[in-house]
């Protein structure tokens, strides 16, 4: 009979543990920002070298949101350039083009996007993109945050073109992995 009432207590007490609202990891600012147009939130504009030549604005850090989501936006100024065929083990991504064209890869699947077109990239997929127009512009949803932020960072600090084989090192140390070339669009 005690056995039965301390099932009975235990069960009677769980609707209770699980109706407390959710509390975050650790104690986030209370205050929402704003971040102007044109403007990052961190690092001024980050001027990328290597894979293309863009700028990117965080808008809001992994830091802002204890590494839950990262928001980018990308000014494209490398017309017929992009990314190579990558992975991101542990990050989705939604692209939604502001301004431009660009081709996307993912998977197998390949998708032509113009302003107003947004686009899921599930984690453990590999894809591309690669902007068609002369000028575009796009912004990017990473969620969790991952270390992309970090990786904009230091490709933007790099003295020169970085090789291939640095490329490559880059992207591993940044929880990324190079699995083929860019995208053609002759």
């Amino acid at each position: 009979m005690k056995r039965r009432k301390f099932i009975q207590t235990t069960l009677a007490a769980v609707p209770l543990a699980t109706s407390a609202p959710f509390q975050s990891k650790v104690d986030r600012d209370k205050k929402g920002f704003k971040v102007k147009a044109g403007e990052g939130r961190y690092h001024g504009h980050i001027h990328l070298k290597g894979v293309n030549l863009n700028i990117q604005d965080v808008k809001v850090s992994g830091k802002d949101t204890d590494g839950d989501l990262a928001i980018f936006e990308q000014t494209g100024l490398s017309p017929k350039k992009g990314t190579p065929l990558h992975v991101h083990p542990a990050q989705d991504e939604i692209f939604q083009v502001l301004e431009g064209e660009y081709h996307f890869q993912v998977g197998r699947d390949k998708h032509q996007l113009k302003a107003g077109d947004s686009i899921f990239l599930p984690r453990n997929v590999p894809h591309a993109w690669t902007q068609v127009s002369e000028k575009g512009k796009m912004t990017v949803i990473v969620q969790p945050a991952g270390k992309l932020e970090e990786f904009f960072v230091t490709v933007a600090a790099l003295k020169k073109e970085p090789t291939q084989a640095e490329m490559v090192r880059i992207f591993t140390d940044h929880e990324m992995q190079i699995v083929g070339p860019p995208l053609n669009v002759d």
